[in-house]
Protein backbone atom coordinates (compact mmCIF):
# COMPACT_ATOMS: atom_id res chain seq x y z
CA UNK A 1 0.00 0.00 0.00
CA UNK A 2 1.40 3.99 -0.33
CA UNK A 3 1.93 6.16 1.88
CA UNK A 4 3.37 3.75 4.68
CA UNK A 5 5.40 6.38 6.09
CA UNK A 6 5.17 10.00 4.89
CA UNK A 7 4.80 13.56 6.00
CA UNK A 8 2.33 16.03 5.53
CA UNK A 9 3.47 18.82 2.86
CA UNK A 10 1.46 21.59 1.14
CA UNK A 11 -0.49 19.38 -0.85
CA UNK A 12 -1.38 16.44 1.47
CA UNK A 13 1.08 13.65 2.49
CA UNK A 14 4.31 12.88 0.73
CA UNK A 15 5.69 9.48 0.84
CA UNK A 16 9.04 9.83 2.17
CA UNK A 17 11.76 8.07 -0.59
CA UNK A 18 12.62 7.85 -4.06
CA UNK A 19 10.63 10.54 -6.17
CA UNK A 20 8.59 9.62 -8.85
CA UNK A 21 10.34 10.21 -12.74
CA UNK A 22 6.85 12.93 -13.16
CA UNK A 23 4.36 14.60 -11.11
CA UNK A 24 0.92 14.56 -13.14
CA UNK A 25 -2.00 16.56 -11.65
CA UNK A 26 -5.47 15.24 -12.62
CA UNK A 27 -9.15 16.05 -12.05
CA UNK A 28 -12.64 15.41 -13.54
CA UNK A 29 -15.57 17.76 -13.70
CA UNK A 30 -19.52 17.34 -13.84
CA UNK A 31 -22.31 19.86 -15.16
CA UNK A 32 -24.88 17.91 -12.91
CA UNK A 33 -24.40 14.52 -11.52
CA UNK A 34 -24.76 12.40 -14.00
CA UNK A 35 -24.43 15.31 -16.96
CA UNK A 36 -22.35 16.23 -19.26
CA UNK A 37 -18.54 15.52 -18.14
CA UNK A 38 -14.78 16.59 -18.24
CA UNK A 39 -11.53 15.33 -17.61
CA UNK A 40 -8.19 16.35 -17.78
CA UNK A 41 -4.37 15.79 -16.73
CA UNK A 42 -1.52 18.11 -16.80
CA UNK A 43 2.44 17.95 -16.07
CA UNK A 44 3.44 21.20 -14.48
CA UNK A 45 5.35 22.52 -17.24
CA UNK A 46 4.88 20.08 -19.79
CA UNK A 47 2.36 17.85 -21.46
CA UNK A 48 -1.74 18.27 -20.57
CA UNK A 49 -4.52 16.42 -22.22
CA UNK A 50 -8.40 16.50 -21.27
CA UNK A 51 -11.46 14.52 -22.75
CA UNK A 52 -15.45 14.61 -22.45
CA UNK A 53 -18.50 12.33 -21.94
CA UNK A 54 -21.84 13.59 -22.85
CA UNK A 55 -23.17 11.60 -19.85
CA UNK A 56 -21.34 10.49 -16.78
CA UNK A 57 -20.42 10.93 -13.39
CA UNK A 58 -18.10 12.97 -11.52
CA UNK A 59 -16.47 9.94 -9.88
CA UNK A 60 -16.35 8.22 -13.84
CA UNK A 61 -14.33 11.46 -14.68
CA UNK A 62 -12.22 11.55 -12.00
CA UNK A 63 -11.58 8.01 -12.74
CA UNK A 64 -11.03 8.59 -16.24
CA UNK A 65 -8.70 11.48 -15.47
CA UNK A 66 -5.83 9.29 -13.30
CA UNK A 67 -6.22 6.57 -16.20
CA UNK A 68 -5.75 8.29 -19.01
CA UNK A 69 -2.54 10.08 -17.36
CA UNK A 70 -1.00 6.13 -16.51
CA UNK A 71 -2.15 5.43 -19.88
CA UNK A 72 -0.26 8.27 -21.84
CA UNK A 73 2.67 9.07 -19.93
CA UNK A 74 5.93 6.64 -19.61
CA UNK A 75 8.17 6.01 -16.58
CA UNK A 76 7.30 6.11 -13.43
CA UNK A 77 4.33 8.71 -12.27
CA UNK A 78 3.12 10.35 -9.22
CA UNK A 79 -0.35 10.92 -10.00
CA UNK A 80 -2.11 14.31 -7.42
CA UNK A 81 -5.44 14.44 -7.52
CA UNK A 82 -8.30 15.84 -4.95
CA UNK A 83 -10.09 13.14 -5.01
CA UNK A 84 -10.14 10.85 -1.89
CA UNK A 85 -11.91 8.14 -4.26
CA UNK A 86 -9.23 7.63 -6.73
CA UNK A 87 -6.79 8.33 -4.24
CA UNK A 88 -7.89 5.98 -1.27
CA UNK A 89 -8.46 3.15 -3.74
CA UNK A 90 -4.25 2.68 -3.75
CA UNK A 91 -3.27 4.22 -0.61
CA UNK A 92 -6.04 1.57 1.42
CA UNK A 93 -5.88 -1.01 -0.60
CA UNK A 94 -9.30 -0.78 -1.72
CA UNK A 95 -8.57 -2.66 -5.05
CA UNK A 96 -6.99 -5.85 -3.37
CA UNK A 97 -10.02 -6.36 -1.77
CA UNK A 98 -11.65 -5.72 -5.24
CA UNK A 99 -9.26 -8.85 -6.48
CA UNK A 100 -10.27 -10.98 -3.95
CA UNK A 101 -13.98 -10.79 -4.08
CA UNK A 102 -14.12 -10.57 -7.29
CA UNK A 103 -15.26 -7.15 -7.55
CA UNK A 104 -17.16 -6.68 -4.78
CA UNK A 105 -17.21 -4.32 -2.63
CA UNK A 106 -17.60 -4.56 1.15
CA UNK A 107 -21.52 -4.10 1.30
CA UNK A 108 -21.63 -7.10 -0.92
CA UNK A 109 -22.48 -4.89 -4.28
CA UNK A 110 -20.55 -4.83 -7.70
CA UNK A 111 -17.78 -2.35 -7.55
CA UNK A 112 -19.31 0.75 -9.26
CA UNK A 113 -17.24 2.03 -12.16
CA UNK A 114 -15.32 -1.19 -12.99
CA UNK A 115 -14.97 -0.35 -16.57
CA UNK A 116 -12.38 2.26 -15.44
CA UNK A 117 -10.98 0.73 -12.02
CA UNK A 118 -10.21 -2.92 -13.87
CA UNK A 119 -7.78 -1.03 -16.43
CA UNK A 120 -6.46 1.63 -13.66
CA UNK A 121 -5.76 -1.13 -11.83
CA UNK A 122 -4.12 -3.49 -14.41
CA UNK A 123 -1.63 -0.67 -14.60
CA UNK A 124 -0.98 -0.41 -11.07
CA UNK A 125 -0.46 -4.35 -11.09
CA UNK A 126 1.30 -4.56 -14.46
CA UNK A 127 4.77 -1.91 -13.05
CA UNK A 128 4.84 -2.50 -9.57
CA UNK A 129 6.36 1.35 -8.15
CA UNK A 130 5.67 2.75 -11.55
CA UNK A 131 2.18 4.57 -10.08
CA UNK A 132 2.13 6.46 -6.37
CA UNK A 133 -1.15 8.60 -5.50
CA UNK A 134 -1.17 11.15 -3.79
CA UNK A 135 -4.47 14.12 -2.13
CA UNK A 136 -4.10 17.60 -2.85
CA UNK A 137 -6.81 19.77 -0.83
CA UNK A 138 -8.72 21.11 -4.26
CA UNK A 139 -10.27 24.82 -5.36
CA UNK A 140 -7.80 26.85 -4.81
CA UNK A 141 -4.84 25.60 -2.71
CA UNK A 142 -2.41 24.60 -5.54
CA UNK A 143 -1.99 25.79 -8.88
CA UNK A 144 -1.75 23.35 -10.92
CA UNK A 145 -5.13 21.20 -8.97
CA UNK A 146 -6.87 24.30 -10.26
CA UNK A 147 -5.37 24.16 -13.45
CA UNK A 148 -6.92 20.74 -14.44
CA UNK A 149 -9.96 21.66 -12.56
CA UNK A 150 -10.28 24.55 -15.26
CA UNK A 151 -9.51 21.98 -18.16
CA UNK A 152 -12.08 19.58 -16.92
CA UNK A 153 -14.42 22.04 -16.72
CA UNK A 154 -14.15 23.28 -19.59
CA UNK A 155 -13.92 19.77 -21.71
CA UNK A 156 -17.41 19.54 -19.84
CA UNK A 157 -18.87 22.40 -20.78
CA UNK A 158 -17.52 22.46 -24.72
CA UNK A 159 -17.74 18.90 -24.71
CA UNK A 160 -14.47 18.81 -26.38
CA UNK A 161 -11.52 17.78 -25.36
CA UNK A 162 -7.56 18.64 -25.91
CA UNK A 163 -3.75 18.83 -25.69
CA UNK A 164 -0.77 20.36 -26.13
CA UNK A 165 2.79 19.83 -25.39
CA UNK A 166 2.66 23.16 -22.08
CA UNK A 167 -0.17 23.57 -20.09
CA UNK A 168 -2.39 26.70 -21.38
CA UNK A 169 -2.38 29.54 -18.64
CA UNK A 170 -5.42 29.28 -16.07
CA UNK A 171 -6.52 32.96 -17.29
CA UNK A 172 -7.04 31.98 -20.46
CA UNK A 173 -9.65 28.97 -19.30
CA UNK A 174 -12.97 29.20 -17.58
CA UNK A 175 -13.87 29.54 -14.30
CA UNK A 176 -13.01 26.62 -11.97
CA UNK A 177 -15.66 24.21 -10.48
CA UNK A 178 -17.20 25.41 -7.40
CA UNK A 179 -16.56 23.70 -4.06
CA UNK A 180 -20.11 23.67 -2.92
CA UNK A 181 -21.44 21.57 -5.42
CA UNK A 182 -21.97 21.71 -8.83
CA UNK A 183 -20.84 24.25 -11.35
CA UNK A 184 -23.19 27.48 -11.75
CA UNK A 185 -25.28 28.11 -14.98
CA UNK A 186 -22.93 29.40 -17.59
CA UNK A 187 -20.03 27.79 -16.18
Amino acid sequence: MLFGAGRLGHAGRVQDGPTPGTTVYTDGACLGNPGPGGWAWAVPGGKWQSGAAARTTNQRMEITAALEAARSLPGRLEIVSDSTYVVNCFRDGWWEKWLVKGWVNSAKKPVANRDLWEPLVDLYRAAPGRLRFRWVKGHGSDPFNDLVDRLAVAAATSQKGGEGEEPPEPASLGPSDSPAGPPRPGR
